[in-house]
C-alpha cells in the first residue's frame, strides 16, 4: 500500500504546444515478422493518410522481428524511399519485445503501434492520440467491444475475445474492454516508466502493460474502431490463449504479492480531491463492504465443500467444526489482504488469533442452529442441513464484518494523526523526462534521421550511465494564453 511519495513518480500531464521543432511528434510502429506480402501496401496506406490528416510530424517505424522471407528487403527500399519511414531489425521474435525495444529508443513523445493487417479502420488514428497530446491521458487503446464499434469477424474469434476480457475483469479486475486490440498508443514519458516492468515479450505484453497502468492510476483512454477481421492472420489462437493464461497468472500472482512498484508510476493531479485529507469521513467503506462480500461468498462455498467431504467420514457437527476451521483461516487471510489492504507479514499471527475468535462466534451459531435443527428432527435431510446452515452463516457474516473493521483491522490513529498517509506530490520536481526538451512541435513532416542507438539503457539513465534529470519540458497551455498575431 502507497503511504507516501515515490521519488520516481510521474510529472503532471501536460498539453504538448504546437509550433516547429525536428523531432516528431507521433512514431508508428508496426511489428512484422514473415509479411512480404502486406508490408508495403500497409506502408504506403499508413503514410498517405497521416499526411493528409495528421496535423504534426511523424514517423513509421517497421519492426521486423527476425523475419527468414524477404520482409527486411521490402522495409529497407521503403526506408530508402520515403523519409518518414524508419526500418527496425531485431534478432529475436516476439511482439512484445518489439515494441518495448523500438519505443525505449524513440524520440518521439507520442508511441503508438498498429498490426500490419490494418484491421483497424485509420480513420480512428487521430482519435486515439489526440487525449495523449492534450495531455488528458496516458495511455489510449482501440476498443472492438465498445457500443459504438462495428467489427466483422468469425463468431470463434468474436467468443475467444470475448472470454478472455471476462477472464481479465473476473481475475484482474480490469475495466478496460478490449486488451488484445493491435491499435494503442502511450506518451513516452510513461513508456519510460511502465516498460521496464513489463516482463512479457510476446503477445501478452498489451494486457500486461494496461493491467499495470490501470493499477498505478494511469488514465487509459478507449476508442470505439471499426474493425475486420484478417482471415490470413497468422496469429496462432491456441498457443497465444495458453500464454495469455499464464501471463494472467503471473501477473495476478505479483499484484497479490504486492512485488511490484507501482507507486513509481502515480501522477500529480494538482487540487484533487482524492489527495485530500477528509476528516470524520470513515474510508473506504465501500470498498470494503463489496471486497468483504466477494471474499465472504467465496468462503461460503468453500465452507460448503469442504462440510460435503467431511460429512462424508464423520458426523454433522465435526464435520461442520472442521470445515469452518479451515474455511476461517482462508477467510481471514483473504479479509486481511484484499478487504482490508494489510500488506506483509507484520501482525499476521495476532489477525488469524483474533479471526479464530470471530471463528468461534461463528462456529457458536451454526452450531447452535444445527442442534436446534436435530433436537426439531430427528433425522434431517443433508439438503435441510446445508440450508440452515446458510441463514446461520449469514448472520455470522454481518457480525464477522463489524469485528473485522472495529476490532481485527481497525483503522487505527496514532499521534492525533490517521495511520493512512496521503501522498504529496511534487510537480516542480519530477524524476522523469527526456534529455532533448520539447520547445515546440513541427507541423509538416521533416527529412528523417535514423535516432536509434543499439546501446541499453533504463529509462532515466543517460548513455554514458549517469543519471540525469530528464524530465519533458514542456509549457502549459493556460485558458489566459493568446497569439500575438490575434488581434483580439
Amino acid at each position: 500500500m502507497r503511504t507516501d511519495s515515490s521519488p520516481g513518480t510521474l510529472p503532471a500531464r501536460e498539453h504538448l504546444p504546437a509550433g516547429d521543432a525536428g523531432t516528431p511528434v507521433l512514431d508508428v510502429v508496426i511489428p512484422v515478422y514473415n509479411e512480404e506480402k502486406d508490408l508495403q501496401p500497409c506502408v504506403l496506406r499508413l503514410h498517405d493518410h497521416l499526411t493528409r490528416t495528421f496535423p504534426y510530424a511523424f514517423r513509421i517505424t517497421i519492426a521486423d522481428n527476425a523475419s527468414t522471407d524477404s520482409t527486411p528487403l521490402v522495409a529497407a527500399r521503403l526506408e530508402a524511399e520515403i523519409p518518414e519511414v524508419a526500418n527496425f531489425r531485431l534478432e529475436q521474435k516476439g511482439r512484445g519485445r518489439a515494441l518495448r525495444t523500438v519505443w525505449s529508443a524513440s524520440d518521439a513523445p507520442i508511441l503508438a503501434y498498429m498490426d500490419v493487417d490494418l484491421s483497424t479502420d485509420l480513420n480512428a488514428l487521430l482519435p486515439l492520440v489526440a487525449p495523449l497530446i492534450s495531455g488528458h491521458s496516458d495511455l489510449a487503446i482501440g476498443s472492438r467491444l465498445a457500443r459504438t464499434s462495428r467489427v466483422v469477424r468469425g463468431p470463434k474469434r468474436e467468443f475467444i475475445s470475448r472470454a478472455y476480457n471476462m477472464i481479465l475483469r473476473g481475475s484482474l479486475q480490469a475495466r478496460f474492454s478490449d486488451a488484445q486490440c493491435g491499435f494503442k498508443a502511450i506518451r513516452r514519458d510513461v513508456a519510460q516508466v511502465l516498460l521496464p516492468l513489463v516482463e512479457d515479450t510476446g503477445w501478452f505484453f498489451d494486457t500486461e502493460m494496461l493491467v499495470l497502468a490501470e493499477r498505478a492510476g494511469l488514465r487509459i483512454h478507449e476508442v470505439p474502431v471499426d474493425w475486420v477481421d484478417d482471415p490470413d492472420s497468422t496469429v496462432h489462437i491456441v498457443k497465444t490463449a495458453t500464454d495469455d493464461l499464464k501471463g494472467v497468472w503471473r501477473i495476478g500472482k505479483a499484484l497479490a504479492g504486492g512485488s511490484l512498484p507501482l507507486d513509481r508510476l502515480t501522477r500529480p493531479f494538482g487540487d484533487d480531491p482524492r489527495d485530500r485529507d477528509i476528516q470524520d469521513v470513515p474510508k473506504g467503506l465501500a470498498r470494503q463492504l463489496v471486497g468483504f462480500c466477494v471474499v465472504g461468498g467465496l468462503s461460503t462455498l468453500f465452507y460448503l465443500v469442504l462440510y460435503s467431504v467431511f460429512r462424508q467420514f464423520s458426523g454433522a457437527q465435526v464435520a461442520n467444526a472442521l470445515a469452518l476451521l479451515v474455511s476461517a483461516i482462508a477467510n481471514t487471510a483473504a479479509n486481511r489482504r484484499l478487504t482490508f489492504g494489510v500488506r506483509g507479514r507484520g501482525g499476521a499471527v495476532r489477525h488469524q488469533a483474533q479471526g479464530l475468535v470471530v471463528f468461534g462466534i461463528g462456529l457458536a451459531l451454526t452450531s447452535g442452529s444445527l442442534a436446534a435443527l436435530n433436537a426439531a428432527t430427528g433425522d434431517p435431510a443433508h439438503s435441510t442441513e446445508l440450508a440452515v446452515l446458510i441463514a446461520a452463516n449469514l448472520a455470522a457474516t454481518v457480525l464477522r464484518f463489524l469485528l473485522f473493521r472495529a476490532w481485527v483491522f481497525p483503522d487505527r490513529r496514532e499521534s492525533g494523526r490517521e495511520s493512512t498517509v496521503v501522498a504529496t506530490h511534487h510537480p516542480s520536481t519530477p524524476t522523469y523526462s527526456t534529455t532533448a526538451p520539447y520547445a515546440s512541435l513541427p507541423q509538416r513532416p521533416v527529412p528523417y534521421q535514423q535516432p536509434y542507438q543499439t546501446t541499453q539503457v533504463r529509462a532515466g539513465e543517460a548513455a554514458d550511465g549517469s543519471w540525469r534529470d530528464a524530465t519533458m519540458r514542456l509549457q502549459p497551455v493556460r485558458p489566459h494564453d493568446t497569439d500575438p498575431g490575434d488581434p483580439r
